[in-house]
């Protein structure tokens, strides 16, 4: 498979459990030098699609080639060119977080010299130089993960698959992440990135494929995937349900499609291209017509109004079957 500027390629992935199919025919192309989120809920295919093409698993269809070597004939040369952070932090708590790297750089065969050297490198490039040589027991939750992709950068990899590397880390050590991944790629590295947080795939990647049911459903930027739902939405939230006919007629005046309502959560929406003269009307109309209002504004398309137009589904619904 020629790379044709792609970093990574698949085409036509199979993987089997058993009964359970968790590739079903996976497309994917990676561009060079970029970030590209796999997005889906758990149980998708995500980790499954990650665990191949980094020779972890073996495929059972279909081909892949990462950094332009083949991953079934040639595994040993991906692994060579490759670095990869799961879900939770592979590093020692008993040692320092300079020792972690030091041990990783030695188990890569870099001698005891350039290992220390090389620790220093990447203790600085992930702004750990200060806690270096504090034990990583002590260490917060972003900086661990920071960390562990430290680690994973060891031989300077091409490629650097990130396998829900925020899970389970607060707002402000996720943002911790997401600024050492922007360096990683700054400095040319590519990132495959699979999260189930739609504002990570949002906030860090140039392009998204959306993975269901592991088949990949959809591939684009995220603002070309967000305009398959339609633009900016007004949005309004009643204090009294019987007031959502009324509501969805006034909405409905501003439009540009049919307003939609939530009988559950009182609320009523829909898609307008004059987004502050729609806002304005809706807010002076209902405001006149004395309707308690307990929020309302303009709300732009999320990815996950994209996997459900595209699914029919939400995510959570997939993690709970997925569970299941």
């Amino acid at each position: 498979m020629k790379d044709d500027g792609y970093a990574v390629r698949a085409e036509g992935l199979e993987k089997r459990y058993g009964e359970k199919r968790a590739l079903d025919g996976f497309d994917l192309t990676v561009r060079a030098g970029t970030v590209h989120g796999l997005l889906g809920p758990n149980g998708a295919g995500k980790t499954t699609a990650v665990r191949i093409l980094s020779t972890l698993v073996r495929l059972d269809g279909g081909r892949a080639a990462v950094a332009g070597l083949d991953v079934a004939r040639e595994p040993r040369e991906v692994r060579a060119r490759i670095g990869l952070t799961g879900q939770y932090a592979a590093v020692d708590e008993v040692l320092t977080g300079r020792q972690n790297l030091e041990m990783f750089g030695r188990l890569f065969h870099l001698g005891g010299r350039r290992a220390r050297a090389r620790a220093g490198e990447l203790l600085e490039q992930f702004d750990l130089t200060d806690a270096a040589d504090k034990g990583v027991g002590d260490y917060s939750g972003g900086m661990r993960r920071r960390l562990d992709l430290a680690a994973s950068m060891i031989l300077t990899p091409a490629v650097l698959f990130l396998d829900e590397p925020t899970t389970g880390l607060d707002p402000r050590s996720r943002g911790e992440v997401w600024d050492s991944v922007r360096a990683l790629v700054a400095g040319g590295t590519t990132v495959l990135l699979t999260t189930q947080y739609l504002e990570e795939a949002d906030r860090l990647a140039s392009r998204v494929t959306v993975i269901d049911r592991g088949r990949s459903i959809a591939d684009d930027s995220p603002d070309g995937l967000k305009s398959r739902v339609g633009g900016d939405r007004v949005e309004v939230v009643v204090a009294e349900r019987a007031d959502i006919p009324r509501v969805v007629k006034v909405v409905a005046r501003v439009a540009d499609g049919e307003p939609e309502a939530d009988e559950t959560e009182l609320r009523v929406h829909a898609p307008v291209t004059d987004r502050v003269t729609a806002l304005t009307d809706v807010a002076r109309t209902l405001q006149d017509e004395g309707v308690r209002v307990e929020d309302i504004g303009l709300r732009r398309p999320s990815l996950d109004d994209v996997f459900l137009r595209l699914t029919g589904h939400r995510t959570e619904t997939t993690e709970k079957e997925a569970a299941a």
